[in-house]
């Protein structure tokens, strides 16, 4: 049975003080001074000089033995609750390695728990992606594409004053049955799910046209990346370059992904716009909470020669762990 933290602190306190005390009266008793009872003026350093030994080893021996307290203080406040794997070492920590493997244990509970959560709601979020999707493909466009026939027709068959303007209504329709098309495939990209990871990144800049000129390096024949992987990359790659269409004010952007010796996948999208966030939104934290998901490591940083660089590390797969986001 393990000794609680908090009387073996007292005891090893009560310890250090009861050494430095005996040592202190030891040292008086046998050493060749003596002490007045009315304290003379020239025996007044001697005590001086044997408190302030006595104050520097106690100092230094309470020093050692709370030195883990402030490890587990820098600890505590460094923590990010989208950051993983930082703990104390509790073989390090001398009579307080109970204390500072409970507060382990806690982070890893509340990690498990964090990360149990995070995947539920990412993956209802996906689910109810899907349902919209569908809903918008299935059924609206559907209808819009029932209308378009419909005045195409009544078009032909028209006056020519009255189909000038069918044909306007009729461009309207084409682009509203656009528009949705192009909102149901960034809900639940379909390319993904048919074609692979790879032709949906290179598929993924037709989405933002207007914005900057996206130059694309995406590495084909990517092995064993697994559907959790796969889906995680391309939101980050898609809410990557959302940032960059919206808030960058950039002209040129660069879209990459990398497979290395080791299996580790690199996603990389920079620009050349006016430069990381100061904040943290909710598209950033969004990011950070998917790649924790499958164990990746994401930075935002600045990138070279300016702008703005998301970069993305995903272990290979066996060395994953979390849950797997939902992809139907």
């Amino acid at each position: 049975m393990s000794t609680a933290p908090v009387p073996t602190l007292y005891w090893r306190i009560l310890a250090i003080n009861g050494l430095i005390f005996a040592i202190g009266t030891a040292t008086l008793a046998l050493a060749p001074v003596t002490i007045s009872s009315m304290v003379l003026l020239r025996e007044l350093p001697v005590l001086l000089v044997g408190l302030a030994v006595m104050m520097l080893a106690n100092a230094l021996l309470l020093r050692a033995g709370l030195a883990p307290l402030g490890r587990l203080t820098a600890l505590m406040a460094r923590m990010d609750s989208l950051s993983s794997g930082d703990r104390l070492v509790a073989g390090e920590s001398g009579d307080l390695f109970h204390l500072v493997d409970e507060f382990n244990s806690m982070l890893d509970r509340l990690e498990a728990d964090r990360s149990a959560g995070t995947a539920m709601v990412l993956d209802a979020q996906e689910e109810e992606r899907r349902r919209i999707a569908q809903e918008l493909h299935d059924e609206i466009g559907q209808t819009l594409t029932v209308a378009l026939l419909e005045l195409k027709s009544v078009a032909d068959r028209a006056p020519e004053k009255v189909a000038d303007e069918l044909r306007g209504v009729l461009e309207v329709v084409r682009s509203s049955l656009d528009e949705v098309r192009h909102v149901a495939r960034r809900l639940r990209p379909g390319v993904l799910d048919d074609l692979g990871l790879t032709s949906a990144l290179i598929a993924l800049p037709a989405d933002f046209s207007g914005g900057p000129h996206v130059r694309r390096d995406v590495q084909a024949g990517l092995a064993d990346v697994g559907a959790d992987a796969e889906l995680v990359i391309y939101r980050i790659a898609q809410e990557g370059l959302t940032n960059v269409w919206r808030h960058a004010d950039a002209r040129h952007a660069e879209l990459s992904l990398r497979q290395d010796a080791d299996g580790s996948l690199v996603l990389r999208v920079a620009d050349d716009g006016c430069g990381p966030p100061r904040r943290a939104g909710a598209g950033i934290r969004g990011m950070r909470e998917r790649a924790m998901l499958i164990g990746a490591q994401l930075t935002i940083g600045a990138a070279d020669g300016g702008g703005t660089e998301v970069r993305l590390v995903v272990p290979p797969k066996n060395d994953r762990r979390g849950q797997d986001p939902a992809r139907d």
